[in-house]
């Protein structure tokens, strides 16, 4: 049933191509543990130990605040439609900003997103792969577009003051760096 090894394999790569949705994952030594379910263009390999996720505005931003102090990170894809099967990427991540050489030098790898607010690039150090015979069987309907219609409306200018508001700290009070 279940593997393991240190990079994907071509299978694994188009497996993660054929997914609507991923769950990433990240704790602190003591605190909260965020998992959160993610979407849209937002998810690319770079290679089969490198991954870079676009991560949007949203009501919290947990995985900043954790990758601050412990840069490990899951992410997760399973199959709900198909061959049954549950992969997910275990690995150290950095996070990256709008005002970083980095976002200037990967930004181009991801539409134009409205509300884009960080680059996240994993080292992946785990694949694990299970059997997902318990993931129930659903239908994708298509993309919300709800996000980039509120991150639009908002503008810039709304955009910061709203990340002012709510993505400065974690649910723990630890700071997320976003304005730094």
């Amino acid at each position: 049933m279940g593997k393991r090894s240190e990079s994907l394999d071509s299978k694994q790569i188009d497996f993660i191509a054929k997914q609507k949705l991923f769950f990433v994952a990240t704790a602190m030594k003591d605190g909260s543990i965020n998992l959160s379910p993610k979407g849209m263009d937002s998810f690319r390999i770079i290679n089969d130990t490198n991954i870079l996720w676009l991560n949007l505005t949203g009501s919290g931003n947990e995985t900043a605040a954790h990758l601050q102090y412990n840069n490990r990170m899951t992410i997760m894809f399973c199959a709900f439609e198909g061959k049954p099967m549950i992969l997910r990427l275990y690995g150290e991540a950095r996070v990256f900003h709008e005002r970083d050489s980095f976002w200037k030098e990967h930004i181009d790898q991801f539409p134009e997103i409205a509300g884009s607010r960080q680059l996240i690039d994993m080292k992946i150090k785990l694949v694990q792969t299970s059997c997902g015979f318990g993931v129930p069987l659903m239908d994708y309907k298509g993309e919300r577009n709800t996000l980039n219609i509120w991150a639009e409306n908002k503008g810039k200018d709304g955009l910061n003051e709203y990340m002012g508001l709510k993505n400065v700290k974690s649910l723990d009070g630890l700071p997320t760096g976003i304005f730094k």
